[in-house]
Order: structure tokens, then sequence, then C-alpha cells
């Protein structure tokens, strides 16, 4: 067994070199580059959210160069059918000695067979397209007739969509809102790294992204992740900042830790799965940081990302102009560290 101090610093310095790399060709933007290595060091997939041209395919593509991943991308549009992601099972005919043809059916695999599929404007396909991401985001694999085919390992989702432009798309439904790690929200570049975006790519010469890991040796990192120790009064914050997210008259039990703020503007919580997010993510935000356990702080650092698209609010929150990351950083700021 590989010892765990040594394994750990490997983790902090893989992390730091592809940083560097996608750096390298991504202007700014370290909290998001953070947050995605976050979801891929971690084994979660990761929901894009920023207007278009900044940058979030371009972030992907690096990703998947610095980390030398198979990559797949996905345009999604109202025309695209399952099969045009998951693939299709197709007559093969072939002819033997005697030039007889013989048939025969065969997969083909879609673009989902890749280890790092880009799922670009993924709310610009209808629900029925969408759902053939659920069962490969969450089993890692995908049924065709009756036959279900193994996905590569590491597999990783980024999906994008765009905030501002709603007409002809179809909202992603909580269910597979659920299945996403993070949801990372792109910003606009400041006015320096505009200028440098310009330099890099308005002049005769580009960044080259240099490989710095495999995949054998991402998916070492994402067991040690699994490995690290939580004490038991950071995962009982995590659950109790899950729960906080849920309305006093919608839990089954008389111990809430809902805010005000919840009970008014949220119609739906949090399910278990935001918890596994926020402790994954906090044990691998600790290991970047060169500690050998994660802490409250952690797990603050990732409820942003890990909740902001699983807590569903109601009207009036729209009325207010109250949005989830309002929410969730009431929670923060409101809910005791300690379970009392």
């Amino acid at each position: 067994m590989t010892d765990p101090v040594q394994a750990a610093e490997q983790f902090k310095a893989d992390f730091e070199n592809v940083h560097a790399q996608i750096a390298r060709m991504v202007v700014g933007q370290s909290a998001v580059i953070d947050q995605v290595l976050t979801c891929l060091f971690a084994g979660g997939h990761v929901l894009l959210e920023g207007v278009p041209g900044i940058g979030k395919t371009l972030l992907v593509r690096t990703i998947a160069r610095a980390v030398s991943l198979d990559f797949g991308r996905i345009q999604f549009t109202p025309d695209l059918m399952p099969a045009d992601i998951t693939g299709t099972t197709v007559i093969d005919e072939q002819e033997d000695e005697a030039g007889r043809t013989r048939r025969s059916f065969r997969f083909q695999p879609g673009p989902v067979f890749n280890q790092i599929v880009l799922a670009d404007e993924i709310n610009r396909a209808t629900p029925k397209t969408q759902s053939a991401m659920l069962e490969a985001m969450q089993e890692r694999s995908v049924t065709v007739g009756n036959t279900t085919h193994g996905l590569p390992e590491p597999f990783f989702v980024l999906a994008t969509q765009n905030p501002i432009e709603q007409e002809g798309t179809y909202p992603l439904p909580e269910a597979q809102l659920d299945r996403f790690f993070f949801k990372v929200l792109v910003g606009t570049p400041t006015r320096p790294e505009m200028k440098e975006i310009l330099a890099r790519t308005t002049g005769s010469s580009s960044p080259e992204v240099e490989p710095v890991i495999d995949a054998g040796r991402l998916l070492q990192h994402q067991t040690l992740v699994r490995r690290v120790p939580a004490a038991d009064h950071v995962t009982d914050y995590a659950v109790r900042l899950v729960l906080a997210t849920h309305p006093s008259s919608s839990m089954l039990t008389t111990e809430s830790f809902a805010t005000p703020m919840v009970d008014r503007f949220v119609q739906v919580g949090a399910s278990p799965r935001a918890a596994q997010s926020l402790t994954l993510a906090a044990k691998c935000h600790a290991l970047t940081q060169g500690r050998p356990a994660p802490s409250i702080e952690d797990v603050q650092h990732a409820a942003l990302a890990g909740l902001r698209h699983r807590v569903l609010l109601n009207f009036e929150a729209g009325a207010e102009g109250v949005d989830s990351d309002a929410v969730v950083q009431n929670l923060i700021d409101t809910l005791p560290r300690d379970a009392g």
C-alpha cells in the first residue's frame, strides 16, 4: 500500500500542476478551475453556467489535454436524439470465403463513451434526450436494448448552459441537476484579464498544454480522496447543513435546522447526494491545502457550488429577487458549528 503521507503530497503536487497547465490557456478564473478540478479529483460531474464566449469549452478541452484523457463533445440541440449520445446497434455485413454475405448486429458506441464528455448547452435538448445522460452519470454505464455497456474509467461529464438565453431551452429537471457534484458559475473576465486574453489569442503564437497525469494516476487520487478520514463533527456539520435547506414544514421529525429565510423562500431542499458531495469536496480541499483531514471550513468552502443547484426556490423567492446562493450563504452564516 502506498504511504499515505507520500500519496497526499503527490495529490497536492498533481492538483497544482494540472491547475498551472490549465492557467496557461485559460486566463483568470482561478476559483472556477479549482472547483472543476475538485469535481475531477473527487470523481463527480460539474455543471458550468455562464454567458457565451468566456471560455467554458476551452476550459474543458484544456483539462482533457492536461490530464491525458479521451475527450468527446456532444452539442445539444432540440433535434438531438438519445441514440446520438449513447450509441446504437447497427447491422454489420461481411463476406465469407464462399462469397456469402454474413450479417450480424454490432453496437456502435456514441460520444458518451469517452473519459471526459462535454455536454455543450445541455438545456437545449429535449427532456427525452437529456434523460439519456442520467444512467451514464449515475451508474457509469449505458443500456441499449437488453445489453448494458460499461463506460471508461475515469468518467467525467462537464455540462454547460447559458443563463440568459432561455427561449427554446428545456430546464434540467431536479433529478438530473442532483447528479452534478457542483454547479459552477463562470463570470465575465476583468479588464486586465480581457487584455491578457487579447494578447494570447490575437498574436502569432499560442501557449501549449502538456499532459501532467494520466487516467491511472487520476483514479489513484480519486481513491485517496475517499480514504481521507473525516471527523464526526465535520460530517455532522455537512448533514445539518443539508437538512437546513429543507423548510420546517417538510420535515418528518420535530428536529429542524431551517432558518426563517429557508422557511420563507425554499420549496424543496437538497438530497443526501448533497451531503456526499460536500464531504468529498471537503476532503479534496483539505488535501490541496496539505492537511490530512477536512475541517468545517472545508465544508463551508464547498457549500455554494455543492448546494446552489439542489435548492428549489418558490414563487415568492423569484418575486423578491432572492436566489439560491443567498439562501445557502444565509445557512453558512447562521448554522452553529456545534450540534449542541
